[in-house]
């Protein structure tokens, strides 16, 4: 994660310098190089080598995608930053039954070596058709979003320029208290559903069933996913913070809900529902509001930047681990909670207040 998230600026560095075909083609590269490094690993150090490379491929794709919908949407920059977000978290949950599949009958060093290849070339014959929009480009003319109508007046910001607004670090700051706080209750599902000894109770919901961890899991990925561009939709519409505030504070109260319910296995099913369909908003809605801030000219450097928050939040997840081993899992609850209110508050009483002052400074 550290070498998917901590790179990512320096290819929207290079993205915006040089387009998003060149940075594309590599990341293609590097994603194929990585699972056939994986394919034939026997050592440790090879597979974190071949990890690591994987995930430098991973973060370029991912940047150079999310950076080029910023610029080529300039009116719309919620919605197409939560699609694109959306289709990097498709793909995984897409291929996880074949995944499986293929191992169980072939083995895992044919399935990382015929997996690999194939998305490595998909991204490399993908990459030929990647451009970004030229620097006189204007948006097709309909009804402009509130964000979009105020982000037409604002300058272009490059990274240097960017750090050195408070907006940038205060953004950073609730991107990584977001990130921390959804990862300390969802990377955890596993060992919380069978603390509550309700993993393997079986669940049924619409006809369905399924036992109690594999259906929340099962739902978590679809909603993770539909989160994403249904609230930069509605921040297009609504404005960003706002719709951090309303997705923020439900995440927090998710959470919550979660530590005194969730022993029972319906209602853990449908609060990890909720507590994922909040939390995988921030991949939409932290670069959207990036882009209208700072210009669409530095937007995947810029975005790029901001993602690794990410990155630092996944240092802060262990802490969960001393947490439950301490205090048990109420606390890990309370905390991760905790983090979403404060970052809810921050987006209406700090960060919407300092931005409205940078809009009215750029006209």
């Amino acid at each position: 994660m550290l070498a998917e998230t901590w790179l990512v600026p320096i290819e929207g560095w290079l993205v915006d310098r040089y387009g998003p075909r060149p940075v594309m083609l590599a990341g293609g590269l590097l994603v194929g190089i990585s699972w056939a490094m994986n394919s034939v690993a026997d050592s440790l150090w090879f597979l974190y080598l071949a990890a690591a490379i994987g995930g430098v491929g991973a973060g370029a794709v991912y940047g150079t995608c999310v950076g080029n919908a910023l610029k080529w949407f300039p009116d719309r920059r919620g919605l197409a930053a939560g699609l694109t977000a959306m289709g990097f978290g498709a793909g995984s949950a897409l291929t996880v039954i074949p995944i499986a599949a293929m191992i169980k009958s072939s083995g895992y060093q044919q399935t990382f070596l015929y997996f690999g290849l194939a998305q490595g070339l998909v991204v490399f014959a993908l990459a030929w058709f990647m451009r970004a929009p030229d620097p006189s480009f204007k948006p097709p003319m309909r009804t402009q979003a509130p964000e979009a109508a105020a982000a037409a007046v604002r300058r272009d910001y490059t990274a240097m320029q960017m750090v050195t607004t408070p907006v940038f670090w205060i953004m950073y700051a609730m991107f990584v208290m977001m990130a921390a706080g959804g990862l300390m209750a969802t990377a955890q599902l596993a060992p919380i559903a069978k603390d509550f000894k309700i993993a393997d109770i079986p669940v049924s919901i619409l006809g369905l069933t399924l036992p109690a961890l594999t259906f929340a899991l099962s739902i978590d990925r679809v909603l993770n996913g539909v989160t994403r561009p249904f609230f930069g939709w509605v921040s297009d519409k609504i404005g960003r913070e706002l719709t951090m505030f309303l997705a923020f504070f439900a995440e927090g109260v998710g959470i919550l809900l979660l530590g005194k319910y969730g022993q029972d296995p319906l209602l853990f099913v449908i609060l990890t529902g909720l507590v994922f369909f909040a939390w995988g908003e921030i991949y939409s809605l932290f670069p959207a509001t990036c882009g209208d801030t700072y210009g669409s000219r530095y937007a995947a450097a810029n975005a790029g930047l901001l993602y690794t928050a990410k990155g630092t939040a996944s240092l802060l997840v262990p802490l969960s681990s001393v947490l439950a081993a301490t205090g048990g899992w109420h606390t890990v609850f309370w905390v991760a909670s905790g983090l979403n209110f404060v970052a809810a508050f921050l987006a209406i009483l700090v960060l919407k207040p300092m931005r409205d002052r940078m809009k009215r400074a750029a006209t």
